[in-house]
């Protein structure tokens, strides 16, 4: 039980820690006392919190143009709007922001202007998901720490767009229209720190080349992903979080090692076209394998030291970490072998 607390504990650190890393940076608090009464200018299309002064919040009010940004503000919400382009003008005296969240509207590459971006030198966060969006934006600021693109329609990743950003830790491209010509081997170059890639909901067919060495959460799901390539976790030796449900992996689509990679802790395959279960590694703590196609399972796959584990042992210390599995939707047929039965006893939650 402790192990699955410090597991627990562990893996909200790492998740929340892509999110946290500079929230302490971006979220100081500011006295009203600071500012001039000038600094409290506030464009007439927004609310400006008495309380809260680095802040501008022009959301949900059929904007069609980006007002002008007042100095002291940190923090722009103007989501959800009618806003199609993003000009360098309203940015002029916006040196300090560092988040922008621009989300549901209707901004294409066309609308946004070459520096209008790149000129916001302390930028953090930005915000760009639910957009027209064709390829990723570039140039972007070099201080960008995540870049949220999900649901637009991303085809195409430029060269040399993410090579200045080496400050960034998170990269969402969930549900675009990425294809496997999108990427070059040098297309994530650059991305020295990014911990968090999502490509789930596009059409690739293979995995991605060449990602970062720091990468720790990989989301590919609902892709068209039919195999992985021999050694192709060497690349990113931090990975711990790996998500491939809902593509078209089969068993002679995986490398001779299976996912027998000590840095993953949490692997998902459900929805998958898997016959067997794949080799994993002993440091592997949970597993989804749901709605395959297995029949059978192999139980020093998943328990290889429940053949030596004395008789009278109830806690179990050494070989596998595996707390979690999931088997599920599959075509295991009853009854379970007593000797399967004593491996998932080793296991705290089971679902079959």
């Amino acid at each position: 039980m402790a192990t699955t607390i410090c597991f627990l504990i562990w893996v909200a650190f790492i998740t929340d820690s892509v999110w946290t890393r500079t929230v302490r940076q971006v979220y100081e608090v500011h006295d009203p006392e600071d500012f001039n009464e000038q600094d409290f200018d506030c464009p007439r299309e927004c609310f400006c919190p008495p309380s809260f002064p680095t802040a501008l919040y022009c959301e949900n009010r059929g904007l069609k143009e980006i007002p002008a940004i007042p100095s002291r503000i940190w923090y722009l919400y103007l989501e959800n709007n009618l806003i199609e382009t993003i000009p360098e003008k309203p940015f002029e005296n916006a040196t300090q922001l560092r988040w922008i969240n621009l989300n549901k509207n209707k901004i294409t590459n066309d609308g946004i202007e070459r520096g209008a971006l790149s000129q916001l030198k302390k930028l953090l966060f930005l915000f760009l998901e639910d957009n027209e969006l064709e390829e990723v934006p570039s140039p972007l600021p070099r201080s960008l720490e995540q870049l949220q693109l999900a649901r637009n329609k991303v085809s195409r990743i430029p060269q040399g767009t993410f090579s200045n950003l080496e400050n960034l830790t998170l990269l969402d491209l969930q549900h675009n229209k990425l294809l496997d010509n999108a990427f070059q081997r040098d297309t994530f170059k650059g991305l020295k720190n990014l911990m968090q890639l999502n490509m789930a909901k596009n059409a690739l067919r293979n995995m991605p080349p060449r990602l970062p060495a720091n990468t720790m959460q990989l989301f590919l799901d609902n892709n068209s992903i039919e195999g992985i390539p021999e050694n192709y976790f060497n690349v990113i030796p931090k990975v711990a979080f790996l998500r491939l449900n809902h593509n078209k992996l089969s068993d002679s689509g995986l490398p001779s090692s299976g996912f027998d990679v000590s840095s993953i802790l949490d692997l998902q395959l459900s929805h998958n076209r898997l016959t067997k279960v794949p080799r994993i590694n002993a440091h592997l703590q949970h597993l989804h394998l749901d709605h395959n196609k297995i029949r059978n399972v192999n139980v020093s796959v998943i328990c290889p030291a429940t053949t030596t584990l004395p008789a009278d042992q109830d806690s179990f210390s050494y070989g596998p970490h595996l707390s979690y599995l999931r088997l599920d939707g599959n075509e295991i047929k009853p009854p379970v072998p007593m000797d399967l039965m004593n491996c998932f006893r080793l296991l705290q939650t089971l679902i079959i």
